[in-house]
């Protein structure tokens, strides 16, 4: 056991973040997305949802500044502006954790899933919001 961290990041996820480097890119999705499909790593955090997942990842998980929008989700077919509940509580947590606001910018749904082929790995959240799929982009510290 270790002290001060949250016990979602297994060591294997720690292990996981840490390899990554700057500009890589971590899927933070939900329990419909189809993440073994990019044959690439895949956390199973289907125990928590987005909020709890996001507080734990973004702990450790630097967000990459020297990019507009370190943030994409994917928009809801036919509501592209609607936020959910799970959206708003990563953008909550991306700006407690960086210290200001930071830029999510939506993506449509399969340009979404065509995105999502850059990433390094996925953490998938037992989340039942829908569209609760999320690229985080790594930042240096």
């Amino acid at each position: 056991m270790l002290k001060n961290i949250d016990p979602l990041l297994t060591g294997s996820l720690l292990r996981l973040l840490d390899e990554m480097g700057h500009g890589d890119v971590l899927g933070l999705v939900d329990r419909n997305f189809p993440a073994y499909r990019y044959r690439v790593p895949v956390v199973d955090l289907r125990g928590a949802d987005t909020a709890a997942a996001v507080a734990a990842l973004l702990s450790v998980f630097p967000l990459d500044r020297f990019v507009a929008a370190p943030l994409r989700r994917m928009e809801i077919d036919g509501e592209p502006e609607r936020v959910t509940e799970s959206t708003a509580a990563l953008e909550r947590a991306a700006a407690e954790a960086e210290g200001e606001e930071i830029t999510m910018e939506p993506v449509e749904r399969f340009d979404f899933y065509r995105q999502a082929e850059g990433a390094t790995a996925f953490v998938q959240t037992g989340d039942t919001v829908p569209y609760s799929c999320y690229l985080l982009q790594k930042g240096v510290v």
